[in-house]
């Protein structure tokens, strides 16, 4: 026999085996990995197109930037919204909704003629993203505890994979010589058809779904230290992507090809971080696995910055994706158990602060730059990492929020990140 104490509540087959999910949890569970993969599809496809859009309408990076922004002002608008109707309706019926309204988005930026339909386009795509982001999330918690252990990670892994795939296909379609308007409507409609196909084996949408109550996230304490959390979170994500780059090159002086070295392996650590990291949350608890994650995204990237060699500085990078990787999926499942709000709501209100942070850290981090150098402004991402680490403990979600059906859910790992380390 052994000698550790038995989980909280271990979820049981009709047989009576002990620690495996009922068979509807299994399939929920690849049902939820294929929506999280076919979203990391779109919009890898839709990154990979984006040098063809410009090049085809003639765009100045300016131009081109303001547009961007679409994106991002979509997904903001539609993330409360989603929470809402998952709340509501139940995140199953959003998750299929919002992932065929994102798949149909795909390839109208790339059919526009002009900058205003182009704007337009990628907002239509951002909010079919973000109100994707939400439900999918939401549902993942659901699914996470009929396991009656951390599994989220593992989800948002299989995004960074599909995102992979997706850029690789858009690369060998711009290889090819294929328009972005016949490739992405082509990817655009494969996608839907794959994930119309397998999001039928999500759970009802009586498994979260709230008749009454509040639809809105109250901006409680536990939810705004969350809300920070995922805010500095995406903010060293998305500030990682567009300067670690451009450091190595210029403040570094290493070759175009070497510089892509430092966004290659912060994206690889960060996919294998996510895909392995739940068994670390299982056995460390989300706080203590927050606090130190946080200390070693800081440090790493901290230490990398402060040597100033090529080779410190791709480690310093890939220790920053390690650590941050399953910093924001821990966040999003301890939002859902907040208390007081379903979890659609919740996570959308965390996940709406985090689209923040990826939206306005790569300007800032170039304003500061223009002001006291690229290192000292990357050091700033360091730092926010760092005040990571100081919040883990500092919110206090419940540690097990009741469905509304009756059904008692264990918090997986046994906490929330706001349970003391």
């Amino acid at each position: 026999m052994s000698s550790r104490p038995p989980r909280c509540g271990p979820p049981r087959e009709a047989d009576g085996h002990p620690g495996r999910a009922p068979l509807a949890a299994r399939r929920a569970r690849v049902a939820v990995a294929c929506a999280f993969g076919v979203n990391g599809a779109v919009i890898g496809s839709w990154a990979a197109r984006v040098p063809a859009v410009k090049d085809r309408l003639g765009l100045s990076p300016g131009v081109l930037g303001l547009a961007l922004v679409g994106l991002a002002v979509g997904g903001i608008l539609a993330m409360p919204a989603a929470g809402a109707l998952a709340a509501r309706r139940g995140s199953r019926p959003v998750t299929r909704a919002a992932l065929a309204a994102c798949c149909l988005a795909l390839p109208l930026p790339a059919l526009a003629p002009g900058v205003p339909a182009l704007g337009l386009g990628l907002l239509l795509l951002g909010a079919g993203n973000g109100a994707v982001d939400v439900a999918m999330n939401a549902h993942g918690v659901v699914v996470e505890e009929r396991y009656g252990r951390p599994i989220l990670s593992s989800f948002h892994g299989v995004w960074s994979l599909g995102a992979l795939a997706g850029a690789t296909a858009g690369g060998l379609a711009a290889g090819a010589g294929i328009p972005a308007g016949a490739h992405l409507a082509a990817a655009g409609g494969v996608l839907l058809a794959v994930g119309l196909v397998a999001t039928a084996w999500l759970l009802p949408a009586g498994a979260d779904r709230r008749p009454a109550g509040r639809v809105f996230a109250r901006p409680t304490r536990p939810l705004a230290v969350l809300a920070v959390i995922a805010f500095c979170g995406l903010l060293a994500e998305d500030a990682a992507a567009q300067w670690s780059a451009v450091y190595l090159r210029d403040a570094l002086g290493t070759s175009a090809a070497l510089a892509t070295a430092g966004y290659a392996a912060f994206s690889l650590a960060m996919t294998a971080g996510r895909l392995s990291g739940d068994r670390l949350v299982a056995r460390l608890q989300p706080a203590r696995f927050v606090r130190l994650a946080a200390v070693l995204a800081s440090a790493g990237l901290g230490l990398g910055l402060a040597i100033g060699h090529p080779a410190a500085a791709v480690a310093g990078f890939a220790l920053l994706g390690l650590g941050i990787s399953c910093i924001v999926p821990v966040t999003f499942s301890a939002a859902a158990r907040a208390g007081g709000t379903a979890g659609g709501p919740a996570i959308a209100a965390v996940s709406t602060a985090g689209y923040l942070g990826g939206t306005v850290g790569p300007p800032a981090v170039g304003g500061l730059a223009e002001l006291a150098g690229l290192p000292a402004a990357l050091g700033l991402v360091a730092a926010l990492t760092g005040l990571v680490a100081l919040l883990a403990g500092g919110a206090s979600p419940s540690s097990g929020r009741r469905r509304h059906d009756g059904e008692g859910g264990a918090a997986p790992g046994g906490g929330s990140v706001g349970d003391s380390a």
